[in-house]
């Protein structure tokens, strides 16, 4: 017999990424979501050259583009007060199905599941909180959270954000440690670079870590680094690495990046430490939710 769980979707079509289905033992129920390995470069980025079907938020501490493929809008904004509706044909009971198709919808023209006040991470199963003044998007592979858009310091015809948060399943990174705490200490250098090298800040010049610890996140035993970083050009930041398994699959990582400038008009660490107590498991995605302690 077919132990319950997430198994490859007997419905799917061929049409966007490759999905599975939720089998509760006895029947296949209609929750869905993208299989771990499904996410596929497009030429469509969250964060730090992480593929998504909603927004392109390249180096989140360095450079923000919040464009759709095509240069029209982003994808599903969870800052909006309302969720979006199911569209014709979704599970009225599930998880909405993930793909990239430019918009945040998967296969059929789903839509990831939305909440007030949270972006959500249908391929890694989670909800980020989306603090008070910020722009949160979601998408079917990736979610990511924005605010004080600004000139960026090295290239002024682009434009860096004060703070930003992203989420991805690891796999979507190429990133294969064993580990959260592996992961997370393997990802931190790279988030660097990408968050606040390159031409948006120049070089980093130097780093020194400010945190180096296991941590709880969304009931699963996580790791987080945090670096503060010295730039060549503008302000210097702060960048962290979060990594903990999805509750949704326990053999899934997610990784959570993140970016603020060292200004007064960034966002205090505080409001990143609440980001991080308040991701939680998506909204019908199953598993539990819980905070970091």
């Amino acid at each position: 017999m077919t132990p319950p769980g997430w198994h490859p979707d007997p419905g799917y079509s061929g049409n966007g990424p490759a999905q599975e289905r939720w089998w509760d033992g006895a029947q296949w129920t209609g929750h869905v979501r993208a299989s771990p390995g499904a996410a596929r470069r497009r030429g469509i980025r969250i964060g730090v050259g992480v593929t998504v079907g909603a927004v392109v938020l390249a180096a989140i501490g360095g450079g923000v583009y919040l464009l759709g493929e095509d240069g029209g809008p982003p994808g599903t904004a969870a800052s909006s007060p309302s969720a979006v509706p199911d569209p014709p044909g979704a599970p009225d009971d599930g998880e909405k199905g993930g793909g990239e198709n430019g918009d945040g919808q998967g296969p059929g023209g789903q839509l990831p599941p939305t909440e007030p006040g949270f972006a959500t991470d249908l391929a890694a199963g989670i909800s980020l909180p989306v603090p008070k003044g910020w722009k949160g998007t979601s998408g079917a592979v990736g979610a990511g959270l924005t605010t004080g858009e600004h000139a960026c310091p090295g290239d002024t015809a682009e434009t860096c954000v004060r703070g930003g948060v992203f989420s991805a399943p690891a796999a979507a990174m190429k990133l294969t440690a064993g580990t959260p705490e592996e992961a997370a200490k393997k990802d931190i250098a790279v988030n660097a670079q990408e968050s606040y090298g390159g031409k948006s800040y120049g070089k980093i010049s130097s780093h020194e870590e400010l945190k180096s610890e296991a941590v709880t996140v969304a009931g699963g035993k996580g790791y987080v680094v945090r670096w503060k970083v010295v730039t060549e050009k503008g302000d210097d930041g702060y960048v962290e690495s979060l990594v903990f398994p999805s509750p949704t699959s326990k053999d899934m990582l997610v990784v959570v990046r993140s970016g603020f400038d060292v200004n007064k008009d960034a966002p205090k660490l505080s409001v990143l430490d609440d980001i991080t107590r308040g991701i939680k498991a998506a909204s019908g995605a199953g598993g539990g939710a819980g905070g970091a302690v």
